[in-house]
């Protein structure tokens, strides 16, 4: 008895000296374990911190139905992925997989389509079929399934040399192919979409193999019914909107702008933003919001150009109505310092004024939209919303609603009469983009953090774009 008694306490030690101990299985388990890497398409970090990423925010949901709490476990490459589950050590992986040929994994409902893509520069030699990649060097992640796509046609393409990175994520290899520091990488089709919008000199050169399902993978003895349980979710999320909803939260607004107007952005962020940037810090520090989102805001209403006037008779760098600066004390609008001060409260006065009901990052796409309309028509657009049974909380459902404000049928029966809304929904997709494009190579201004004090960064809660 004795015996048993010290083997009992002696076994987790032993299993912790033999390696991890292995995770109990989904149905005896008060976690949901996912294995995940880094990436645009799958989890990163804001300024603070705080995980997001469509693939997070889809498995964390799973989790939840299952009434699981999620635990993501982030590795570096797919290889290892796959030999962890196969191992045990974890109940799925999503980082953007696809199924895989191997009877130790099963592959889980598919929610997304992708393809595997060549970016080169722009100014580079055009690649038109596979058989071009002859000679060339192609840098892919190590252990993804672009890698092996690689290998698998070097022997019949020839002189293919394939430099597998370690370290860092598609973005950063697509970074150095825009900035010519390498030749060409082979990336996922999604992650280029996004990529392109940071660095407009990229080139989508060549598609290589047919699109794949996007889906999440677990080890072949996982329950049946945890299987079910995930096939039925995806298919009912599909049905509600759910899935369309996230799709459109993190791709959405990705492929809005055009190449020429991306190349204007990044020109002018780099040579006129720097001269605003302090006014832009200060209307953070006063109304808590992100300085970035703030001058992707201006520059959406007027290039960032303090002198700007419109036919409507909005002027300024934040384009102010003379009633509005009037009610903000604003003595010269087109003073930029002024401007930007008074646009950046009436901006955080908007969203503090629609319902506590609409969550983030929702809620600042339709400040936006109400910054660019007016609350009045913004809220006629969200009474349209209830009668054709929509949800006025949601930004996905509103940016269909907000263009019917210039149809008789509908902006008759409203006391603020007709509006512009399809304008509004192109302005706030505009600047989720400038917002992202800036939060990619702007830092995060924390002046309290700078002055050595402990009480925040005075940039208020992080979005979830």
């Amino acid at each position: 008895m004795r015996r048993l008694l010290l083997l009992f306490f002696l076994l987790p030690i032993l299993l912790t000296a033999c390696g991890e101990p292995l995770p109990p299985p989904v149905g005896q388990s008060r976690e949901l374990i996912i294995l995940t890497r880094d990436g645009p398409t799958t989890l990163s970090r804001d300024d603070n911190g705080t995980p997001a990423g469509f693939e997070h925010d889809l498995v964390s949901l799973f989790a939840k139905e299952l009434g699981k709490k999620p635990r993501f476990i982030v590795v570096k490459h797919d290889t290892e992925i796959a030999d962890r589950l196969k191992a045990g050590k974890a109940h799925l992986g999503a980082a953007w997989l696809t199924p895989a040929d191997d009877p130790a994994l099963i592959a889980g409902p598919s929610f997304f389509t992708s393809s595997n893509v060549v970016a080169q520069n722009a100014d580079a030699l055009t690649i038109d079929a596979a058989e071009d990649l002859s000679g060339r060097l192609i840098q892919v992640l190590a252990g993804s399934r672009q890698a092996a796509a690689l290998h698998a046609i070097r022997d019949r393409i020839g002189d293919l040399q394939v430099v597998e990175a370690t370290a860092g994520s598609e973005l950063d290899l697509l970074g150095r192919v825009a900035e010519q520091r390498d030749t060409a990488a082979l990336v996922d089709s999604a992650v280029l979409d996004i990529a392109s919008n940071y660095y407009p000199q990229l080139q989508h050169e060549l598609s290589l193999g047919d699109a794949v399902p996007i889906a999440w993978l677990f080890p072949a003895n996982t329950d049946p019914e945890v299987l079910l349980r995930a096939q039925a979710f995806i298919d009912r999320i599909r049905a509600d909107g759910t899935l369309a909803r996230l799709t459109d939260r993190y791709f959405g607004h990705v492929e809005r702008l055009k190449q020429i107007d991306i190349v204007r952005f990044i020109e002018r962020m780099r040579t006129l933003l720097p001269r605003y940037r302090p006014e832009f810090e200060a209307a953070q520090a006063s109304t808590g919001i992100d300085w970035r989102l703030l001058a992707a805001l201006a520059y959406q209403e007027s290039q960032w150009d303090p002198l700007a006037t419109s036919p409507t008779g909005v002027r300024g760098m934040m384009m102010l109505t003379e009633d509005t600066a009037d009610h903000l004390h604003v003595g010269n609008r087109l003073d930029a310092k002024q401007s930007i001060r008074a646009g950046s409260q009436y901006f955080s006065d908007l969203r503090d004024t629609l319902p506590g009901s609409i969550p983030e990052p929702d809620r600042t796409w339709m400040a936006v939209a109400a910054y660019n309309l007016g609350m009045g028509h913004f809220n006629g657009a969200r009474h349209i919303a209830q009668g054709l049974k929509r949800n006025p909380d949601s930004w996905y459902e509103m940016k269909t609603v907000l263009p019917l404000l210039a149809r008789p049928q509908y902006y008759q029966r409203l006391k603020s009469g007709k509006a512009r809304g399809g304008e509004a929904v192109i302005t706030a997709e505009n600047v989720r983009m400038y917002y992202d494009i800036l939060s990619r190579f702007e830092p995060r201004y924390r002046p309290f953090a700078e002055a050595g004090m402990a009480g925040g960064d005075g940039a208020g809660p992080g979005l979830r774009r």
